[in-house]
């Protein structure tokens, strides 16, 4: 049992160095700094007046400081176990080697976590994600896994502590919706999300098959980072086409059942974005174009264009071959990413928003595969 405790003894020494490290990279001292001049900001007398601008400040100084707190707590655990770990070596104590034991296994494990905050150092990795759901062909069934998506992504944002806020929600014929969308608030939520970009493929028996057969169906999750720069994009009124309607679906007794949702049609693409979550029409349709936006933003900077204009418009088959992960109900359990092998066989797991292991092995295979973006 001793020669576990010095095991251990090596592993926690070579964690001082590496929780250095990481330390600096990821900017611990820039966090504390930046967290002090928001503060500082906050005081300001008229800094209320702008409600958003101001939730958003205050949203930033609380990330912050968690990210500097939860840094500063692994220090300390680390200093306390290794000393725990010297008295039992120096006493020879068996009692402590279990304890000793765990505490590392969580310090290496969390320093794991933070190797990953690393490789999030993309332009727009530390923005909010606006997530989109839509399903493939297939009816009832596809429609059905989407909405399973929105519960997917929703529960693991409200794990990770994101702030989730439905922004638009078209119901489905019979099961689930034909289109959804959230907005995923707090530091780099956008670096996270970008991994599930992509076309989800479900095999499963049906629950609206009376047959009970197999079925496979399909959905694509699309992730947007929100653009503070979108003041730069300028959309002619020419160009869009804007139709209020009936809010309705997931948001419950929080969605206000008039006509103030917004749908906005842009016609040189076809790209359709809406929001009926806001308290009026003009709020809705602020939301829905700052979203139209992004999509621009987003897909003029994927395909390298000079100009908003060159965009032709974004068509993605949701259909069999082009999936990035698949998701087998039925007659095994498991989920598998197509791009980097990474699986997990608890499938009610994953659908409960346990997606960490699939998102973090994505971040380390484009860190080595950049072109792979």
């Amino acid at each position: 049992m001793i020669l576990a405790l010095d095991e251990a003894k090596r592993r926690l020494l070579d964690m001082q160095d590496i929780l250095a490290e990481l330390g600096n990279q990821l900017r611990i001292e820039e966090a504390k700094e930046r967290a002090t001049e928001l503060e500082r900001e906050t005081m300001v007398e008229n800094f209320w007046n702008d409600a958003e601008k101001s939730s958003k400040k205050l949203q930033e100084i609380k990330q912050l400081k968690d990210k500097v707190e939860s840094y500063g707590e692994l220090i300390t655990k680390l200093e306390d176990t290794l000393m725990l770990c010297e008295m039992a070596i120096e006493e020879n104590d068996e009692s402590s080697v279990d304890e000793v034991l765990r505490e590392t296994d969580f310090i290496e494990t969390e320093a794991e976590k933070k190797r990953i905050e690393v490789l999030l150092s993309g332009p727009y990795d530390k923005n909010n994600a606006i997530v989109s759901f839509h399903p493939g062909a297939g009816g009832t069934e596809a429609q059905d896994w989407a909405s399973m998506l929105y519960r997917m992504y929703t529960r693991w944002g409200e794990k990770s502590g994101f702030n989730v806020k439905l922004v638009d929600w078209l119901d489905g014929d019979e099961a689930g919706l034909k289109s959804a969308t959230i907005m995923v608030e707090g530091i780099n939520a956008y670096g996270y999300l970008k991994s599930e970009n992509g076309v989800h493929r479900l095999v499963r028996v049906s629950p609206f098959d009376s047959s009970g057969r197999r079925h496979t169906s399909f959905a694509s999750v699309e992730v947007m980072p929100e653009f503070n720069d979108d003041d730069n994009i300028v959309i002619r009124d020419e160009d869009i086409e804007v139709t209020a309607h009936r809010s309705s679906g997931a948001g419950g007794q929080h969605i206000n059942k008039t006509d103030s949702a917004i749908r906005i049609l842009h016609k040189p693409t076809g790209i359709v974005v809406g929001c009926q979550t806001e308290r009026s029409q003009l709020q809705n349709k602020e939301t829905a174009m700052k979203m139209l936006k992004a999509k621009l933003m987003e897909i003029k900077l994927r395909e390298k264009l000079d100009r908003i204009e060159d965009i032709q418009g974004n068509k993605v088959n949701i259909e069999w071959g082009s999936q990035i992960r698949s998701y087998v109900f039925m007659p095994y359990t498991l989920a598998k990413d197509t791009r980097t092998g990474f699986e997990n066989g608890n499938i009610d797991a994953v659908m409960d928003g346990d997606i960490d292991g699939f998102i973090n092995a994505y971040l380390k295979y484009i860190s080595k595969n950049p072109e792979e973006q």
